[in-house]
Formats: structure tokens, sequence, C-alpha cells
């Protein structure tokens, strides 16, 4: 154990969706790596006790493992306990701080809606838990500016800003940290990553399903809210920002605070919105609702690196398929040679790809085979083999863990980002009908301009 190294790990909200879907995974992953042997505290309202927690554990890992080694989950389990208890009442706080025991650096995951941090952290700082610990907040962090200024106030109020780790699990997912190596250990790629060379960059979040049971969730949500203003901003953040003086934590999150900076405020202008057939039958969905499952979204990075470049980013439900990538186009040749009059050669593009396969592809022209001098393109591809066991979740704990904040959102690149896409919020524009299994709206056109959407 190092110096910043925590020793006990307290989860509220363990009775929770998260927690059955990812955390438990997370925590057997590292217990199985040897990376967690501490105090693990369950906290929920929920009238579990530690052997109940213990089953629901195991239960979750029996969904999603392909299978569970006994001894890594009696090991687990040994360090599993729970509290029952309203996050309002500081009897729950003193049990908990009777659970740690004697841990000098706890972390404190706060996996529960955005409105109970005030009384958690305020209750961890009553008992004392907060003076050498840490806390990770899970997004949303706020609604827009105003509300996560509010929340940046109420957690700095116990918690200085380098014990506060903001979870984006984008950051933490193995094809994401690629990106900045790719970028970064290949020096033939620095020459033409900027506007003289780079004729446009999109960024797709496409899901071939709708909100899946998550209506009244995701109602007061959105596109913008759900991906836009943090997932996809933050893939943008990788690819624009300029090389770090260092791999320190810091170093690192300075450059994408500097990208988003560069941003102008956008507006009802650069956006738009669509709904799918269907949504407003979805359980939990308000009637008439205008929530918006689709968005487009253009935007310029004002440096002098991006200056002019625009950049595209879509996100949506219900579309033609599921996929996540970034796809950089580059600049046709400027003057056009090997290739007949009714057929210009496309620009060469290199894909990102995380979802569904981990994959970088290239689009080059090479000629077409035969007599004739003309090019066609041709595909170098790239597929990584996913680690197995490993999620984001995973890292981001571990890191957690560890004091290592590279991969967490800072509180100014958070409120860069709010800023960035506030005025998109205001949008009094009905959002646009598309049909489910289609590509969205077709008003999303307009968006491009004189490109071609590279997803299709």
């Amino acid at each position: 154990m190092t110096d910043s190294s925590a020793d006990a790990l307290i989860l509220f909200g363990i009775s929770g969706d998260l927690a059955k879907k990812k955390l438990f995974s997370a925590l057997y992953s590292l217990t199985e790596e040897e990376k967690l042997d501490m105090p693990i505290i369950g906290v929920a309202s929920s009238e579990w006790d530690d052997e109940e927690l213990r089953r629901k554990a195991r239960e979750a890992l029996e969904e999603s493992e392909d299978s569970v080694d006994d001894a890594v989950f009696d090991k687990l389990a040994a360090n599993l306990t729970y509290v029952s208890g309203d996050y309002r009442e500081s009897s729950t706080f003193e049990s908990i701080a009777e659970k740690v025991g004697d841990a000098r650096c706890t972390v404190a995951y706060l996996a529960i809606p955005p409105d109970l941090f005030d009384d958690v952290v305020t209750g961890l700082a009553s008992v004392g838990l907060n003076e050498s610990g840490r806390v990770v907040l899970e997004k949303p962090f706020g609604r827009d500016t105003n509300s996560a200024e509010q929340l940046n106030e109420i957690v700095h109020n116990h918690y200085p800003e380098d014990r506060v780790y903001r979870i984006d699990h984008f950051l933490g997912k193995e094809a994401v940290q690629n990106l900045m190596v790719f970028r970064f250990a290949n020096t033939v790629l620095e020459p033409v990553w900027n506007r003289h060379y780079i004729h446009c960059v999109q960024i797709t979040l496409a899901e071939d399903f709708g909100v899946e049971g998550r209506g009244s969730f995701y109602d007061g949500v959105g596109a913008i809210r759900d991906v836009i203003q943090n997932h996809l901003l933050q893939v943008l953040s990788v690819l624009a920002m300029e090389p770090p003086v260092s791999d320190a934590a810091s170093a690192l999150r300075d450059e994408r605070v500097k990208v988003l900076e560069a941003i102008s405020s956008l507006s009802a202008d650069n956006v738009v919105r669509g709904q799918y057939e269907g949504y407003l039958d979805e359980p939990g969905v308000e009637a008439g609702s205008d929530t918006e499952t689709y968005a487009a979204v253009k935007l310029e990075i004002d440096s002098w690196r991006w200056a002019g470049v625009p950049w595209i980013i879509r996100a949506g439900k219900g579309l033609k398929s599921t996929v996540t990538e970034a796809v950089v186009e580059f600049m046709r040749p400027p003057h056009l040679l090997f290739a007949s009059t009714d057929k210009r050669p496309g620009s060469n593009r290199l894909t990102f790809r995380t979802t569904p396969e981990v994959e970088i592809n290239m689009s080059l022209q090479a000629k077409t085979p035969g007599p004739t001098m003309e090019s066609e393109p041709v595909e170098l591809h790239l597929q990584h083999d996913r680690l197995p066991g490993r999620d984001p979740y995973d890292r981001l704990i571990e890191d957690a863990l560890t004091g290592d904040q590279t991969l967490f959102a800072r509180q100014d690149e958070v409120m860069e980002a709010w800023r960035v896409v506030e005025g998109l919020l205001d949008d009094d524009k009905p959002a646009y009908s598309y049909v489910r299994g289609s590509w969205g709206p077709e008003e999303a056109n307009r968006i491009l301009g004189d490109h071609a959407w590279t997803t299709v």
C-alpha cells in the first residue's frame, strides 16, 4: 500500500441498479486481481443485513460473469458488510464509522441521485470520514451550469477538489484511453493533425434500442444531458487536445479543459433534436413530452490547430444500429489524378470505434486492379482484443482507491462542458419525429453543411 492508497471503501446506493450491473463485477474483478482487500461497506435504505448483501452480490455476479470462482467470491464476501439506514440520520453514519474501524483513508462512492449528495457528504463529515478520505461522484453532475455550481459548493464544503473524483465511465474505456496513446505515440499523425489536413470530425453514439424501461429517468434528461455534455465532449477533448507536458493527471486534465474553453457557447441554431416514434408510449414518459432521444450538434474549436474545422456530434436511441465511433475525415488531394471523370476519390478517413468492437480503421486510396489507372478505397484494420474481466468501472474504482485522478473529470472541466451546451438546453423548437430503425430525423442533415454522415 502506498501513502495515497485507500484502506476502506464505502458504497452508497449498494442496492441500486448500477451496483447490480457494474459495481459488484468491478469489486469481484479487483479482488481476483488481488487489488482489493479491505473493508467494503455497502449502504442503502433497503432492510438487508450482511448475508443478504452477499447473496445479492452473488446473484448479480452469476448474471454478469461467465463463471464465479468460489475462492475469489469468498474473499470478496468476507470484506462485505452492510449498513441499512436513512442518509439524513446521524445514526447511519455512526454505524458506517464503526464498520470502517481504524481505516485512515476511506473512499466514499456515491452511486445515488445528486439531491442526496448534501446529506451524505455532511453525514460523512459529522463522523470525520472526510478528513483524509475521498469522494467519488456518479453523473449527472447537475442539470445545467447553476445546479452544477451548487453541487460543487456542497461537495467542497467537506472535500477539497483534489479529493473529489467525478466518474465518467467513457474515460475508463480502454478504447478511449487508446485514443491518447494512438495520437501521441505515433509521430506520423502529428504533422497532419490540424486544420490544414483535416476536413471534418464526426463523433457518433448510436443505440438501436429505446429507453428500455427507464422512461421516467430519461424523460427528465434527454440525449444532450445524458451523453453529449459528458461522454462525447470528453471524446472530443481527447481527440483535439494538445500534447500534455507530462503524463501527470493535472497535465492531462489541463489540456482537456483548454479544448472546452476554446469552444464558444452553443445556441439552438447549433442543434437538431429528434424523438423516435413511440417514445410517448414508453412507461414513465410524460404525456406530450418534448424530450429529445436524438441530437445532432455542430461546433468549432477556436484554436490555432482547429480553427475552421467542423466537429459534428450525433447521439440517439432507436437508431439503425448500435455503434460508438469517432471519424476523422482528411482533406481531398489538391489535384485529382488516377480518377475517371465520373468517379472522384473519397477522402482518407481514420475511424476510432469503441462499440460494438474496439477497432481502428484507416481508409486510403489504392489502384483499382486492372488496366486503368484509377483509385479505390482500401481499409487498413486494427482490432483490439478486449481484456477479459476488465470494465471501465474496474479501472476507475482502482484509480480512486490508489489516488489517481487522470481519468476523472475536474470541476472546471465539468463547468466548461455545461457552458458549451447550456444554450442547447433552451431550444424551444419541437423535436422532430423519426422512425425507429432509421438514422434519425432528416432535418439533422442541415447540421452537415457540405459534408455527409460518415456512419450510415
